[in-house]
């Protein structure tokens, strides 16, 4: 099953939180791969508004686990997120139904 993620951003969190953790982040995402197939930013202006995972996962609760072990989730970087199930159709060029 693939679910698309949107995270929003706490504005009020310090642009130094992202910084600090953005390599762990990294190198959770990476070690995370056979799960999470895409991830970024959505920037507004150039300013940090929140970000989009793909994941492919078995179920909701998974996609779960996998936000709460993220390192920036205890920082309090987020302040909202959608976990939504996303029915893919399209993909390189191609119909995919």
């Amino acid at each position: 099953m693939k679910f698309a993620v949107l995270l929003e951003d706490n504005p009020a969190a310090s642009t130094e939180i992202r910084q600090r953790y953005m390599p762990a982040h990294l190198d959770f995402l990476e070690e995370n791969r056979d799960r999470i197939e895409a991830a970024g930013p959505l920037p507004v202006l150039g300013a940090g508004s929140g970000g989009l995972w793909v994941v492919e996962a078995p179920d909701k609760g998974t996609v779960e686990t996998l936000l709460h072990t993220d390192p920036f989730w205890s920082t309090g970087l987020r302040k909202s997120v959608q976990i939504l199930i996303w029915k893919q159709v399209f993909a390189n060029g191609k119909k995919l139904i």
